[in-house]
């Protein structure tokens, strides 16, 4: 591999987004590009990185859809195809939900390592996406140690 190791850092809005941008130090010196269904973060992002002294992040808006919207799914995982195959991915990482889930998958037939972190907000149970996640997620986490089991997901600790 020459060059900076590049992250693909997906996750819906509010919580997710909050839980993702947290983690943000650890890809610290690699070329990331984050995504996400909310475009009005891109300021926070530029100048997050501005102030860390790392380089500008690339950022993509994807749009958010859920289950019962069969018709946006099937356009997010289009846009997300898209992404994954302009950015060519080494780690995909996602908090959730259904976008960070396709992403996750798309990269992980790309060739990318994938990791999945559940959020913080599924404490009785992980979350749908989180559950099919696991089985094409190189590295699965929940943030609860009751949801830990020896088959994964693993628990590493909370992100809030």
């Amino acid at each position: 591999m020459s060059g900076p190791r590049r992250v693909l850092a997906v996750a819906s809005g509010g919580g997710h987004w909050i839980q993702l941008f947290r983690l943000r130090p650890a890809w610290d010196g690699c070329r990331v590009t984050y995504a996400t269904t909310q475009p009005g973060f891109r300021p926070m992002v530029e100048a997050d990185a501005a102030a860390r002294r790392q380089p500008k992040p690339g950022y993509a808006v994807i749009l958010d859809a859920n289950r019962w919207q069969k018709w946006r799914m099937a356009r997010s995982v289009i846009g997300l195809a898209w992404l994954v195959l302009k950015t060519r991915p080494h780690v995909v990482i996602t908090t959730g939900a259904a976008p960070g889930y396709f992403a996750l998958r798309l990269g992980r037939l790309m060739g990318a390592r994938t990791v999945w972190l559940d959020s913080i907000a599924n404490a009785g149970q992980l979350s749908l996406a989180g559950q099919k996640a696991g089985r094409h997620a190189d590295l699965w986490l929940t943030q609860w140690p009751d949801l830990a089991t020896p088959g994964g997901p693993e628990h590493k600790g909370a992100v809030l």
